[in-house]
C-alpha cells in the first residue's frame, strides 16, 4: 500500500523530471520562433517588393492575393515546425493532415469562386483585356468598366452595366480593335 508522503514524493519527482525535459524544448521553440519570425518577415518583404514591381496600378489586387497566400503558407509551416521542435510532432502531423482535408473540402465547396479568381488573374494579366477596351463576351458587347478578381463589369452601348463572372469571360471573348486606316 502506498502512503500519502511517498505518493507526493513520487509525483513531485515526476514533475521535476518533466520540467527538466520540457525547459530545453521550450527554449529551443522560443529561439526557433524568434529566428522564424525574422526569416518570414524578410521573405515576405522581398516577395512584396518583387510583387509591387510586377503588379502595378489596377493589377495590385493580384499581388495582394499572392502575398497573402504566401504569408499563410509560411506561417502555417512555422507553426507546424514549432510544434515539432517542442516535441509535439504527432500533433503537428495530425494538424497538417486535418488542415489538408479541410482545405480540400473548402476548395471543392468554393470551386467556382476559385475558378473566377484564377480567370481574373489571367484577365488582369492579359494586355488585350483592359479597362476602356471594347469587348464581346457571353453575348454582351460593350466597354470594360472594371476588372476584379472574381467579376468583370462591362458597360453596354445601351447604357446598362453587366456584371459577368470571370470564369464565363476568360475562355472566350473578343476584343474590338478600332480601324486605324486613313
Amino acid at each position: 500500500m502506498t502512503t500519502l508522503p511517498s505518493l507526493l514524493t513520487r509525483s513531485l519527482m515526476n514533475f521535476v523530471e518533466g520540467l527538466a525535459v520540457a525547459i530545453p524544448r521550450l527554449l529551443s521553440g522560443l529561439i526557433f520562433l524568434a529566428l522564424a519570425y525574422v526569416t518570414v518577415r524578410v521573405i515576405l518583404s522581398l516577395v512584396r517588393t518583387s510583387i509591387d514591381r510586377i503588379y502595378v496600378g489596377d493589377r495590385e489586387l493580384v499581388g495582394d492575393l499572392i502575398a497573402t497566400l504566401m504569408a499563410i503558407f509560411l506561417w502555417f509551416g512555422v507553426a507546424l515546425t514549432f510544434l515539432k521542435v517542442v516535441g509535439m510532432g504527432d500533433i503537428a502531423a495530425s494538424l497538417g493532415t486535418a488542415v489538408g482535408f479541410i482545405a480540400l473540402g473548402i476548395s471543392y465547396a468554393l470551386s467556382e469562386m476559385i475558378e473566377d479568381t484564377v480567370a481574373g488573374v489571367y484577365l488582369l494579366r492579359d494586355p488585350d483585356f483592359n479597362v476602356g477596351y471594347r469587348v464581346e463576351a457571353k453575348g454582351v458587347t460593350g466597354t470594360v468598366a472594371a476588372i476584379e478578381l472574381r467579376k468583370t463589369r462591362i458597360d453596354t452601348d445601351g447604357g446598362d452595366r453587366v456584371v459577368l463572372a470571370n470564369r464565363e469571360i476568360e475562355p472566350r471573348w473578343t476584343h474590338d480593335v478600332p480601324d486605324e486606316s486613313p
